[in-house]
């Protein structure tokens, strides 16, 4: 069961979220003369992995959410939480500020410069759907001529995500690895032999 406070003016946004996550309401309560709501949900929990970042972004951080084992349920079908693709490491190296500049124009990266990738390794969100292989260690090209502009590199901070983020960011041919210092994604090996994407 999931409780959630949640003002009145950002209640709409909350209900829809919940909606696709597979929840049914069974109580919605005016709560004090604050003008918020309380509702309560029924909802699986594959379906809060990641909500409480979502209701979060939804009610601009006003709402309060808790959540409780309820019971055991049927299954309640598919749920889709994610219409972007992933961005994934063309090759193993070292990331570079040079190919990340030209990178986060394709989506939001997870990796900075100066980390080790490898190829398969999940390193952003693409804008579109579908995954996109780049190339996340290109180096700039060395030469004679001397350049009389130095161009500095902006490079966004990149997104970092916890275990229950990851966990609800992948899709079905994709994987979580935890090691003691990072938490990765990356494509399955398996999958990408079938369907030829990475």
């Amino acid at each position: 069961i999931a409780t959630v406070e949640v003002p009145e003016q950002y209640t709409g946004a909350v209900v829809e979220l919940l909606g696709t996550r597979r929840g049914e309401m069974f109580d919605m309560q005016s709560a004090g003369s604050e003008g918020s709501n309380i509702l309560k949900y029924k909802i699986p929990t594959r379906g809060l992995l990641g909500l409480r970042n979502a209701i979060l972004t939804a009610s601009r951080g006003t709402a309060i959410l808790n959540t409780v084992f309820d019971c055991y349920g049927p299954w309640t079908g598919e749920m889709h939480t994610r219409e972007q693709g992933s961005l994934v490491a063309f090759e193993d190296g070292t990331t570079t500020s040079y190919a990340l500049s030209s990178c986060q124009e394709r989506g939001k990266l997870f990796v900075g410069p100066g980390v080790e990738v490898y190829k398969g390794q999940i390193v952003g969100i693409h804008q579109r759907s579908g995954d996109l292989a780049l190339n996340v260690c290109k180096r700039k090209a060395a030469t004679n001529v001397r350049s009389n502009k130095e161009v500095a590199v902006v490079i966004d901070a990149p997104l970092e995500y916890s275990l229950d983020d990851c966990i609800e960011y992948i899709q079905e041919d994709e994987l979580v690895e935890v090691t003691p210092l990072s938490i990765r994604m990356c494509k399955n090996p398996r999958f990408a032999k079938k369907s030829n994407r990475v």
